[in-house]
């Protein structure tokens, strides 16, 4: 059990910070309210239409298209960093990842999906 009170201690002084940071901001920053930071937009821009409209599904399609090929595109760099290890094998194997991350890419433009209008 006396190997636990390091990280105890570190978990009490981490407690004891954010909560000192918070109660420090809190006293000590400008509060100065008025109608305009208030508003649900602080652009000063009378908000317009409702909050809760609904939005098109192609925004939605595109949104998930764009995570879908930015976290195959994160594969790459791990590759890279070990392609003189894993030699032809890995450069095999990744050569049919890109070649299937274009395929789904040249389907997802043949269907539509990334048109905005």
């Amino acid at each position: 059990m006396s190997n636990y009170w390091p990280i105890a201690l570190f978990f009490v002084i981490v407690i004891g910070f954010a909560l000192t940071s918070l109660g420090l901001s809190r006293l000590l920053a400008p509060n100065r309210p008025n109608r305009v930071k208030n508003e649900t937009y602080e652009s000063g821009i009378a908000p317009v239409g409702e909050a809760q409209q609904r939005f098109d599904i192609r925004y939605y399609t595109i949104a998930m298209l764009f995570v879908l090929f930015d976290i195959e595109a994160v594969f790459l760099y791990p590759w890279a960093v070990v392609y003189d290890v894993i030699g032809i094998y890995g450069f095999v194997e990744m050569l049919l990842f890109i070649v299937l991350l274009l395929a789904a890419y040249a389907y997802a433009w043949r269907k539509g999906a990334l048109d905005l209008g």
